[in-house]
């Protein structure tokens, strides 16, 4: 198995960034999108553990909207053959000072392009 093809690294760090723009602009519609809909998907967030597409749905919309911002340091793709990767980066935000937020995602390449297969959040005293 080859690590980190270009192309397809490429591919995941594009769709990772459009993760984020969505993320902070709470464009709920495309994060749902990115996120593989099976009962097999899992989100482990700061204050919720969400088993399946619904839930992580259902977390979404109900989502406060308010000061997503954030700024991501030490991001790390790897990528696993031409199907499969690991996304993980710290970030910040300036509403929580003394705080680093730690995010990593699975991600799986479906016919319907890349798809978040699984993701952890959570955020520790810096």
């Amino acid at each position: 198995m080859e690590i980190n093809i270009a192309s397809v690294k490429a591919e995941v760090e594009a769709v990772f960034a459009e993760y984020e723009t969505a993320l902070v602009t709470n464009d709920v519609a495309t994060l749902d999108r990115l996120f593989l809909d099976a009962p097999t998907t899992i989100r482990y967030g700061g204050g919720e553990n969400l088993y399946g597409y619904d839930e992580i749905a259902a977390f979404r919309s109900a989502r406060n909207d308010g000061n997503l911002q954030r700024r991501l340091e030490r991001t790390v793709i790897t990528t696993y053959g031409t199907a499969f990767a690991t996304a993980s980066t710290l970030f910040y935000r300036d509403t929580a000072p003394g705080k680093v937020g730690r995010q990593m995602q699975t991600w799986m390449k479906t016919e319907d392009g890349w798809k978040v297969v699984a993701a952890h959040v959570s955020v520790i005293a810096e």
